[in-house]
């Protein structure tokens, strides 16, 4: 009950800009991003114009509309599904009276909540000072208050208040130790490459159900809410498959319509992972009425980060809200990861969709050569082992990049 009496009142504030349709999905998304940040909508104001106005963004009817209900104390905050200009943000402020964030604002607020990792939280406050410093002409006084609402958490903003020069040395610190972390962001995923580690990403809108499927396929224990965002920090964890094929599991950061391009750039290394993978799983929540648009996004960006011809399944989740069974057609599979119904067919279909098909091989390996077995076994399928005189025996399905590995060893006994 307390938490409700906390919560900030706020009005959606959009433009339709000849597409109703768009205008109106767009408010949608704009409202699940308000209650992920805390936030009561209890509001919203649509206007229909060519181009937003320079000074106001809205017509000056309707921002005299907007100061009416912030005068009856209808809202605390206005939320605006759209980037603002500094100069459109203080006039709005001043005409209003109210408190005014963007769309990218919100976002970036919601990624300072849900970054846990050390890098997780370097990239969300590298996000938020690129977007703060060219605005802190504009926005005055807001950049003095400490996080008493959405859109004031982050960075220490006592600091960001007049010195341009503090923010852009800690631009370049928090850049230099971003590049340490990719640097062994990258050293961790040649190992995987040298010891054939093979790697399953998990891509998709936010709030389809990633963490939940990850959950479900390798008990990794990640926060699953009904929430845009709800987790942030990616987590990888082993896999075996059906035919005891053992790969990596790693998950992404969601997308969402209209991500901020600095979020994308911050976040460039880790959706790397997904570019770098074997096979993606484009998860989508088949629910929704925006579905295909949700499709569509994911595939853009991962064509944007040079992932357009690794193999790909797209995995319609949370099929049981629509009275789907779990299915297979073509290269989608229908299932419910809340339930867990069709995770057998998406793994079946998941073995299928590596580029390197399994092969039948027998090794020896001589005792002095034992450790080099271990590897084998961890990225096999084994059939059967036993020690004999001249070593270990050892009866696999393997990939052939394993095969020419060791293909010293190769052995026609039984």
């Amino acid at each position: 009950m307390e938490e409700q009496q906390t919560m900030e009142r706020a009005i959606l504030v959009g433009l339709d800009l000849g597409d109703p349709l768009e205008a109106e999905v767009s408010l949608a998304e704009l409202r699940e991003l308000a209650r992920t940040a805390g936030a009561d909508v209890v509001g919203t104001v649509l206007q229909a114009r060519p181009s937003p106005d320079a000074a106001l963004y809205l017509g000056t009817g309707k921002i005299e509309e907007l100061k009416e209900m912030v005068e009856a104390d209808t809202c605390d905050l206005l939320l605006f599904d759209g980037e603002l200009s500094p100069t459109q943000l203080r006039n709005i402020e001043r005409a209003t009276g109210a408190r005014v964030i963007d769309r990218t604002t919100l976002i970036l607020d919601i990624f300072a909540q849900r970054a846990r990792s050390r890098e997780g939280r370097l990239q969300v406050e590298l996000a938020q000072l690129k977007y703060r410093l060219p605005r802190l002409a504009g926005q005055g006084t807001s950049l003095s208050r400490l996080g008493a609402g959405i859109g004031t958490r982050g960075p220490g903003e006592t600091k960001l208040e007049t010195d341009r020069r503090h923010i852009e040395r800690r631009i370049r610190s928090i850049r230099e130790e971003l590049k340490a972390v990719e640097k062994r962001r990258n050293m961790l995923r040649a190992r995987r490459e040298k010891t054939g580690v093979e790697t399953v990403a998990l891509v998709g809108y936010t709030n389809a159900g990633k963490s939940t499927l990850m959950n479900a396929l390798t008990e990794a224990g990640v926060l699953a809410e009904d929430k845009l965002f709800a987790t942030l920090d990616p987590t990888s964890r082993a896999l075996r498959l059906p035919s005891g094929r053992s790969v990596m599991l790693i998950d992404t950061v969601g997308l969402v319509r209209n991500l901020p391009h600095q979020l994308v750039e911050a976040f460039h290394s880790t959706l790397e992972e997904a570019a770098a993978a074997d096979v993606i799983l484009n998860i989508c929540d088949i629910s929704s009425n925006e579905y295909e648009d949700h499709l569509r996004v994911t595939e853009e960006v991962l064509r944007d980060l040079g992932a357009g011809g690794t193999p790909t399944l797209q995995v319609l989740n949370k099929c049981d809200l629509i009275f789907e069974q779990p299915h297979i057609a073509g290269d989608s599979v229908y299932i419910s990861a809340k339930n867990g119904s069709g995770i057998t067919l998406l793994l079946e279909k998941l073995e299928e969709a590596f580029p390197e098909q399994r092969v039948h091989c027998r090794f020896c390996f001589p005792f002095e050569e034992l450790s080099q077995a271990s590897i084998l076994r961890d990225d096999s399928a084994v059939l059967e082992e036993r020690y004999t005189e001249e070593g270990l025996f050892i009866e696999v399905f393997c990939s052939p990049r394993m095969m020419e590995r060791y293909k010293e060893f190769l052995t026609s006994d039984r």
